[in-house]
Order: structure tokens, then C-alpha cells, then sequence
């Protein structure tokens, strides 16, 4: 199995991922978050957001897809995550969220990584950063 040590400053990321309905009528009954401003036929939003937006813990969901799968990759939990939600996610849209690997600090085993998540445009809906902490697999 990899360890931190396989890991370079730079390395990058990227998966891509629309949302859908269904993804945000799961993503509500999970958090037990029924906010207007996810239900298409809720009038309320529609002054601020035409169309219903996703979820802000259903697109961190694409970020912590990218840790777990692609950067790092192997067992790691996250500590902390800084982001900003410049605009937000609408129902079908597709969003690539792209990590980079900025910071490297092997005696704590932890890896800082650039989150960039930005729409089809290039259009930038969230930015900032994570932290995480890579298990040791020699244990």
C-alpha cells in the first residue's frame, strides 16, 4: 500500500460529478437539512437562487471523494477544511473539484492540499484548503 512518502508537493487531482435531484433528496433525508432552498417547487428561494441549489456537505462530498480515491488515496481522515462557497451548485450542473498537494509534513503524517471546485464555465464555487492526516500502514 502507498504511504505519504510516494506523495510530491503538486501532485493534482480532479473528478468531476452532476448533481441531481436524487442526489439532493438523499443527501436531506441523511442530514435531515430541509432548507427552501433545495426543492424546486418552493418559492421563497427564488428571489435570491432561479434555480434550487445542491447541499454545501453534498459538494464537500466530491472534495472528500478526491482524498479518498485519488490524493492521497489510501486510508487518511480529515482534520480540518477551510472553503469557501463563492456561488453555489445547482441542480445539474457538473462540478470538477481539483485538489493539489501544497504542504507535506511527514512527522505528523499529514498532507495540506489546495481544494478548487469550479464549474463547465471555469467559473470558481468553492475554494480553500484541507488538511489530513495519512494513516501509517504499517500498523
Amino acid at each position: 500500500m502507498p504511504s505519504i512518502n510516494d506523495i510530491s508537493i503538486g501532485q493534482t487531482a480532479r473528478l468531476e460529478r452532476e448533481f441531481t435531484e436524487e442526489d439532493v433528496r438523499v443527501s436531506k433525508e441523511l442530514t435531515r437539512d430541509y432548507s427552501p432552498v433545495y426543492d424546486k417547487d418552493e418559492q421563497a428561494w427564488k428571489k435570491h437562487y432561479p434555480k434550487p441549489i445542491v447541499p454545501a456537505l453534498l459538494t464537500e462530498g466530491l472534495i472528500t471523494q478526491v482524498i479518498s480515491s485519488k490524493l492521497p488515496g489510501i486510508p487518511c481522515v480529515l482534520l480540518q477544511k477551510d472553503l469557501v462557497f463563492y456561488s453555489p451548485v445547482h441542480v445539474g450542473e457538473v462540478i470538477t473539484a481539483e485538489l493539489v498537494i501544497i504542504d507535506i509534513n511527514k512527522e505528523r503524517n499529514w498532507l495540506t492540499q489546495k481544494v478548487t471546485c469550479y464549474d463547465v464555465d471555469g467559473k470558481e464555487v468553492i475554494k480553500g484548503q484541507v488538511v489530513i492526516y495519512v494513516l501509517d500502514n504499517s500498523l
